[in-house]
């Protein structure tokens, strides 16, 4: 799994996030959005996964759209994340977009190593997913959640459900006591991916360093 760093590597925050080929060519103008936003130094550490569907899913779940199902990699590629997180003097933040954000939300029910997870639009429809959040506590510190507003109009029964899965994510958050945003974009899965994504780590990066949003 090849790893690419962006920013300073003095930088006392790291932010990780696992991306395909489009989100890494995204990734400076992401960086540049999150420095917008907040002055909070960063490193950017981008896991470029090889196969999407199959290293970002926690468990096997059947096509629900085209040919393409879900594999169970999901713990390998956490492990490789964790490995580069031993350095008890820098605070570490995960996020993604998509597959990508649902398997941020999951990692933080495994691991407490996360001050704070930014899942934008994440694939919260994810079979058996808000079962999962129910039954296994956010360990991450504070969550920021996001979907655009477009994205539960869609045609296709099971990722239509993704309106209610998050709403009903983020009211096991709050009876858990995490400190939980839920932001709603305009438009549908595929606008913006890098500012959503931006605002999510801003917003985590802003609650650690100041206690607020």
């Amino acid at each position: 799994m090849k790893i690419y760093e962006i920013g300073a590597a003095s930088a006392g925050n790291v932010l990780i996030q696992a991306v395909d080929e489009h989100d890494y060519s995204l990734l400076e103008q992401e960086c540049a959005s999150i420095r917008e936003q907040t002055d909070v130094p960063f490193m950017m550490r981008a896991f470029l996964v090889e196969d999407w569907n199959r290293d970002l899913s926690p468990w096997e779940a059947p096509a629900v759209f085209g040919n393409a199902g879900f594999g169970n990699g999901a713990q390998d590629t956490l492990k490789a994340m964790l490995d580069t997180c031993g350095d008890c003097e820098k605070t570490y933040f995960l996020g993604g977009y998509s597959l990508s954000g649902l398997f941020a939300l999951w990692a933080g029910c495994v691991t407490d190593r996360f001050q704070g997870i930014a899942a934008a639009s994440p694939s919260v429809w994810f079979p058996g997913f808000v079962d999962y959040l129910k039954a296994h506590p956010m360990l991450g510190k504070a969550v920021y959640l996001s979907l655009g507003d477009r994205e539960e109009k869609t045609r296709n029964p099971v990722m239509s459900m993704v309106g209610n899965c998050i709403r009903t994510c983020r009211d096991i958050l709050d009876a858990q006591s995490i400190p939980t945003e839920l932001v709603w974009n305009q438009g549908n899965h595929f606008r913006d991916a890098d500012k959503r994504t931006a605002h999510g780590f801003a917003w985590v990066l802003r609650r650690a360093a100041y206690g607020a949003s």
